[in-house]
């Protein structure tokens, strides 16, 4: 596929990255010769230096040809100019755009149309992080949840601690604990490596637990790996630009939720907008503030603000002054690593949210959901099983058949409105949405190329 990707910052180079080793030609557009010359040192891409939305630039990055154009400058108005130049000029013929203001998000409907903004898919950051919290919020314990099939069924990530009740037992001993609910470990990673899952595979404590199971089955699934979190009650969120404000509308009418927001007149408006939240105008990195404000009985502090140092350093303070939970919002991805698991319980990045995004609206092969796991190391997807049997490559096929790439597990299907726990007897029909888990990359056009349908197809 012939990919040009507009803005070589965070996201965009992580995006050429996640691509080029597919077997994609990417062409990088940024106005910025350094940030290009840093990428086309590390990749096997072309670059091209100019201003993304101009037709020339677009020429000479090849649009003519292009399959795709994605725009994920930091101008939201850059981005959607370049898909209407892309459309008017070169008919490329799938246009995505990372917008990040809420005006424009508010009226997507009337907006990106054909005949108004030709924009097939917008990616908002703040709204998929806003999302990816509020799953947090809602299964106290959990380092991540993704959902697929309309959110029947969660693959959710979970360190495993002492006292849950397999740690120190083998992965088969699941069933013998929950005969009436079905579960799949997809994988588990000990000490940052992965290791496959067996029936005879004994959980540790820290282990990193990732398992697929029906939404409504997980809280079942987690006490068996941690002792099952109270839910969560008390929110403080620091910060009120989008992500903040935004968390607070979606929290406000089943949680007490205080916000704490530096500039007073981003506070008077938040006071004004939102209908039970309590705002505060104030420093959050201010211990008497939190004292004040009952920092000890915080069951979760939610750091959001633009700074990544400011964020961690009041999490860090509220944590130490008896915050239940600290979580941070961290715009450097290197930094994640760094602070996750120490006092800051859970951090997250924007640029992973919207890599998982934009990751969904490339992939080919019929896939309909792909989430970054693991700060990029590992991807889920949900793919369509469609064809029959003569021109499909797994309908029709029990999944110990499946042809799977190393490091694949597929680990659940829905079927209608079924949640079917993926084993080697099980047959895969069409149109049933299929839940892999890949630990390695490398391999997703392998998995691709097995969901594609083949009129020369015949087993």
């Amino acid at each position: 596929m012939k990919i040009i990707i507009l803005g070589a910052g965070q996201v965009g180079g992580t995006l050429a990255e996640n691509l080029v080793g597919e077997k994609n030609e990417i062409t990088v557009i940024d106005s910025d010769p350094g940030k290009l010359r840093t990428l086309q040192d590390r990749l096997d891409l072309q670059v091209v230096t100019g201003v993304g939305s101009h037709p020339d630039v677009l020429r000479k990055a090849g649009a003519e040809d292009a399959d795709m154009l994605i725009a994920v400058t930091s101008s939201d108005e850059s981005n959607m100019l370049a898909c209407q130049v892309a459309y008017s000029l070169f008919k490329t013929p799938t246009k995505i755009a990372r917008v990040r203001s809420e005006q424009y998000i508010i009226y997507q409907e009337q907006l990106y149309k054909q005949q108004n903004i030709p924009v097939d898919h917008i990616i908002a950051p703040e709204q998929l992080v806003t999302t990816s919290i509020k799953r947090l919020i809602d299964y106290p314990g959990a380092l991540q949840v993704v959902e697929f099939a309309e959110g029947k069924a969660s693959l959710v990530a979970v360190k495993a601690y002492y006292g849950g009740l397999l740690v120190g037992h083998a992965l088969s001993a699941l069933k013998e604990h929950m005969p009436n609910v079905e579960t799949r470990v997809a994988a588990i990673y000990r000490r940052g490596k992965p290791i496959r899952p067996l029936g005879t595979t004994v959980i540790e404590a820290d282990d990193e637990v990732f398992f697929i199971a029906a939404t409504k089955h997980i809280r079942a699934v987690m006490s068996e790996l941690q002792k099952l979190e109270s839910s969560y009650k008390r929110i403080m969120i620091a910060g009120g630009g989008l992500i903040g404000a935004g968390l607070a509308k979606r929290l406000e009418h089943k949680h007490n939720v205080k916000l704490i927001e530096y500039s007073a007149e981003r506070a008077q408006y938040l006071s004004a907008h939102l209908d039970k939240t309590i705002v505060f105008r104030g420093d959050a990195s201010d211990p008497e503030l939190l004292t004040e404000e009952g920092i000890e009985r915080v069951d979760a502090f939610i750091a959001v603000t633009n700074d990544d140092e400011a964020n961690i350093m009041s999490a860090m303070l509220a944590k130490r002054m008896g915050a239940q939970k600290a979580m941070v919002l961290i715009q450097r991805g290197a930094y994640v690593d760094l602070v996750q698991g120490g006092e800051i319980d859970i951090a997250f990045s924007p640029q992973q949210a919207t890599i998982s995004a934009l990751l969904t609206h490339i992939r080919r092969g019929d896939i309909v959901n792909v989430y970054s796991l693991r700060r990029g190391a590992a991807e889920a997807i949900e793919a369509i099983a469609h064809g029959d049997e003569n021109t499909s490559k797994v309908v029709g096929k029990q999944i110990g058949d499946v042809r799977l790439p190393p490091g694949t597990t597929i680990g659940a299907i829905v079927r209608d409105d079924q949640v079917i726990i993926a084993h080697s007897d099980t047959v895969i029909k069409a149109n049933d949405h299929v839940i892999l888990f890949l630990v390695d990359k490398k391999y997703i056009g392998d998995v691709e190329k097995l969901f594609q349908p083949s009129a020369f197809f015949f087993g």
